[in-house]
């Protein structure tokens, strides 16, 4: 009886587990318009795709007059990288942010506020993890900033925001 009864738990099983997860058939290096240079002469890929995840370069802020200008600039050009990759600024779940002015915490953190305005008008919900990095060069001359991102193709279709029960 406990042989039969073992059967069928592991019937029940099979038929209640998920499908295996398709395997990965490799990468795809994207590279968006005007960034051939940077694969062909610097050979490092500006984004990889591999199946709906998608790893972005480090995007340096500029050009532009101001720094607003610069870091404008940066997110177009993150927009435009996502998207020749199938992807959207909806879809990114992760940024590290580097930055090259500030030279202690409280000009950090005027700095952070000035980059913060932008993100967020960038990225107006379904906000992504983020870690600010300070550091003392970028090898973009003049940069005051640079980014780089993590996507996945899809993932802000469906944004849930799940906050902690407050504290009794």
């Amino acid at each position: 009886m406990r042989i039969r009864s073992t059967a069928a738990l592991i019937a029940a099983l099979a038929v209640l587990a998920p499908p295996p997860a398709p395997a990965v058939e490799g990468k795809t290096i994207v590279i968006p318009p005007g960034m051939d240079r940077a694969y062909d002469e610097f050979h490092y890929a500006p984004a990889v795709r591999v199946g709906d995840t998608v790893i972005v370069s480090g995007i340096p802020a500029g050009p532009g007059a101001t720094y607003e200008e610069r870091v404008r600039r940066l997110f177009e050009h993150l927009k435009a990288t996502l998207a020749t990759a199938g992807a959207s600024l909806d879809d990114v779940v992760e940024i590290t942010t580097y930055h090259r002015e500030p030279s202690d915490s409280a000009a950090f953190r005027a700095e952070f506020d000035r980059f913060a305005a932008i993100h967020g008008a960038t990225f107006r919900g379904g906000y992504p993890a983020w870690t600010a990095v300070g550091t003392t060069a970028l090898l973009a001359d003049g940069a005051p900033v640079e980014l780089r991102a993590l996507a996945i193709v899809g993932a802000g279709k469906r944004v849930t925001v799940q906050r902690s029960a407050p504290a009794p």
